[in-house]
Parts: C-alpha cells; sequence; structure tokens
C-alpha cells in the first residue's frame, strides 16, 4: 500500500476485526482492577490511597508511552508498533502474576499500561489513512464499543472465575491471549508506506522522518493548536474521569458507600459496561447520519455534557441510595466526549493524525491517573478530618464534579473565542 489509500471494504473489516481483538483485551487488563480491588485489598492490605495508586499506575505507565507512540506511529505505522508494545503487555502481565507485595503490583501494572497504549492509538492513526471520515467516527464508537466489551469480561467473568483459578492464572492467561493477538495483527493488518514525498506542496506538514527537529515541531504544532487547548480540560477531566470512575472508583462507591456486597458490585460493574458497549455501539450507528445533518461533534459535545454534571450532582446528593444504576447512566451521559478523539484526528493532517491521537491521549490517561489516585486521597483526608465514609466519598465526587463543570465552561469559552476570531477576520 502507497500514499493515502482508502481500503477497500472488506479488508477494512479485517483490519478493524485484528486491532478489535487487541483492544479488547487491553480493555479487560484496563479495568480488572476494579473487580479485583477488594481480594487484592485483603491480600495485601491496600488503603484507599494504596488502592487508587495500583489501578492509576496503569495509566501512569500507559501515559509516559503516548509522545514517543505518536511519533513511532506517523513514522512505522500501527502494525510493527503495536507488536512491540504488546509484547511489553505480555511482559507486564507475568510480572503481575507472580508480584508478592505492591511495589511488584505497581511495577506489573505499569508495565501493563505501557504496553496497551498502542491498542487504540494504532488502529486510530490507520484509520485517518485508510477510511473515509465517516467511517472513521463510526470506526472509532464501536473500537470503544469493544474496549467496553472487554470490561463487561472484566466483571462476572472475572468475578466468577477467582473461586476457581484464583487472580494469578487469569494473568497468565491474559498474557497468552496477548501473544495470540500480535499474531492476527502480524497476519492481518497491512504495513504501514512511509508519507510521500509530495506531501508539503500538497499543504500537509513534512515527513517525520527528517529528524528530532521535525518530531519536535510536530508537537509543537499539535500543543499550540487552538481547537486542540480547547478539548485539553475535557480529557484531562471528563474523559479521564470517566474511565476513572468505569475502572476502579464505581466498585469502590458501590461496596462501601451504596453496602453491596462483592458480588453485587461485580453485577453492577457488568451492567455499566453492558450500558457502555450498547452506546458506543448506537455512537457508531448514528454518528454519519448526525454528520449529514450538520450535528457535528462539538454541537453534540456542548448539547449532551451537561448531563453527567447533572447526574454526577444527583449520585452524590443520594449517596447510599446511588448505586450501579446511577453509575451507569453517569457513564452513559459521559460518552459525548468520545466524539473527541477522532474529532482531533481530522483536525490535523495524516502526516500529524498520530502525535494529534497521542497527545490527547496522554491528557486523557494523565486525567485518569490523577482523578483515580486524586480521589482516593480525598476519601482519605476526608476520613482523617473525622468524617464517616459515605461523607468522605461524598466528598471526593463533589471536588471532581466541580473539576468537570470547570472543563465544560472552559470548552464553551474555547468555542466562543473560536467564534469572535472567525467574525473578526478580514
Amino acid at each position: 500500500m502507497t500514499g493515502h489509500e482508502v481500503l477497500p471494504r472488506r479488508a477494512a473489516v479485517i483490519v478493524f476485526l485484528a486491532f478489535a481483538f487487541a483492544y479488547f483485551l487491553s480493555a479487560l487488563v484496563r479495568a480488572v482492577t476494579a473487580t479485583l480491588a477488594p481480594t487484592l485489598a485483603q491480600e495485601f492490605a491496600l488503603s484507599s490511597s494504596d488502592l487508587g495508586l495500583l489501578a492509576g499506575g496503569f495509566f501512569l505507565g500507559f501515559a509516559a508511552t503516548q509522545l514517543p507512540l505518536g511519533t513511532w506511529l506517523d513514522r512505522h505505522g500501527p502494525r510493527k508498533v503495536a507488536l512491540g508494545f504488546l509484547g511489553v503487555a505480555v511482559a507486564g502481565s507475568l510480572v503481575f502474576s507472580v508480584a508478592t507485595g505492591f511495589s511488584g503490583l505497581l511495577a506489573g501494572r505499569m508495565l501493563c499500561g505501557a504496553g496497551v497504549s498502542a491498542c487504540l492509538m494504532a488502529p486510530l492513526t490507520g484509520y485517518r489513512r485508510w477510511l473515509e471520515p465517516t467511517a472513521q467516527m463510526r470506526a472509532n464508537s464501536w473500537m470503544l464499543m469493544t474496549g467496553s466489551l472487554g470490561m463487561v469480561a472484566s466483571t462476572l467473568p472475572v468475578q466468577w472465575a477467582l473461586p476457581v483459578v484464583g487472580w494469578r492464572p487469569l494473568f497468565w492467561g491474559l498474557a497468552a491471549l496477548i501473544a495470540l493477538s500480535m499474531v492476527v495483527i502480524a497476519l492481518w493488518v497491512p504495513a504501514w508506506a512511509a508519507p510521500l514525498r509530495g506531501a508539503a506542496h500538497e499543504g500537509r506538514a513534512p515527513s517525520p522522518g527528517g529528524g528530532a527537529a521535525g518530531v519536535a515541531a510536530g508537537y509543537s504544532k499539535v500543543w499550540r493548536h487552538p481547537y486542540f487547548q480547547r478539548l485539553v480540560p475535557l480529557g484531562f477531566f471528563v474523559y479521564g474521569g470517566m474511565v476513572a470512575m468505569q475502572t476502579l472508583w464505581a466498585g469502590p462507591w458501590m461496596q462501601r458507600v451504596a453496602g453491596y456486597t462483592a458480588l453485587e458490585s461485580a453485577t453492577g460493574l457488568f451492567w455499566i459496561n453492558v450500558s457502555m458497549l450498547c452506546t458506543f455501539w448506537t455512537w457508531g450507528m448514528v454518528t454519519p447520519w448526525l454528520l449529514r445533518k450538520g450535528l457535528d461533534a462539538n454541537r453534540l459535545m456542548t448539547a449532551g455534557l451537561p448531563l453527567c454534571l447533572l447526574v454526577l450532582l444527583g449520585i452524590i446528593l443520594a449517596g447510599p441510595q446511588a448505586g450501579g444504576g446511577a453509575w451507569a447512566l453517569f457513564c452513559v451521559s459521559c460518552t459525548f466526549v468520545s466524539l473527541s478523539q477522532p474529532a482531533v484526528a481530522m483536525a490535523f493532517p495524516q502526516i500529524l493524525a498520530g502525535r494529534a491521537l497521542s497527545a490527547y491521549n496522554l491528557v486523557i490517561f494523565a486525567g485518569v491517573f490523577v482523578v483515580q489516585w486524586g480521589i482516593g486521597l480525598a476519601v482519605d483526608a476526608f476520613a482523617a478530618a473525622g468524617l464517616d465514609t459515605v461523607p468522605a466519598f461524598q466528598g471526593a465526587m463533589a471536588v471532581y464534579l466541580a473539576c468537570n463543570a470547570g472543563a465544560y465552561a472552559w470548552f464553551l469559552l474555547g468555542g466562543r473565542r473560536h467564534n469572535a476570531l472567525q467574525t473578526s477576520a478580514p
């Protein structure tokens, strides 16, 4: 394949399925901490802040790779980069499975996070070249749907398997499946042709293969882009926070605030992730139609995101009455922000798509780490100040709500600035 060739339908489906299998496994590894939290907390005597750091360690490892990942994707392509990173995920799963203390668990989670960090960015970079714009939006939503399926697998199936095989053999199996996904990608995903030398005179950025100066310039363009800056707080707090709730704090809330048993909490997480799966499938079906009607990502996020603020406020006020259904509604209402990812990719030339996506993903997963660990620290801090468990959780979530509201306000303000600049332009 050369240039910026759009794949035939059958080839595009095969590529999607290859990457979807790997992303399914990455989401399972990412979300399994929420189900394992009671077991790990008991076995290793973990506090709330320890648990938050352990879950956040995955996203710390994930975020640490994003900037070099974007450069390598633009230069070497999705197949080669994904294979290299997935090898690290295999090692991370094995390290986690043999851990004898908190440091071993944390090291394994960080390696897992780094190893699966290309599982979404690699296909999205490829889709920017291989698919038409409407197909990119659909493929993005359906990749996220596949991730939700992996999160579903991390809930009740894992809870049922724990008494039978234990949590350590589960990670041996995950290591084997990740290795299998590497074989599938190697066989099914096409090689990446170098960018055309004529890209510059066609209005695109020069090839990223031109040395460190070109790489730095590429990221400089991304960070300074007004639209990217407009989305940064949303990606950090709303998108990152949605993942933080889905992969960790919804579980402890259900057990420690709403009074769920471990099995009831796993069941609640199961239905949260089923709801997310259905929502992302729906987004994939309706997004092309919405785009044809003139409803782009910005309009949809502007109209839809206030719902997640209201739902979170209701959860805080309801306290013990807010269980799995309330958290499912919150996560579903946050999915408007997922439209920002393909919007970021399409705001930049194809030659910068990998770096733009990876820079935005860095923002998202830095947010996941901060929110996951920050809520744990806040819960412990409120408890140390004398609050009981329920008000301590409510206080931590109130701080998180304030951050989300500020991020949404920044997004609206950025849109007004952009419109003012367009109006005043000669």
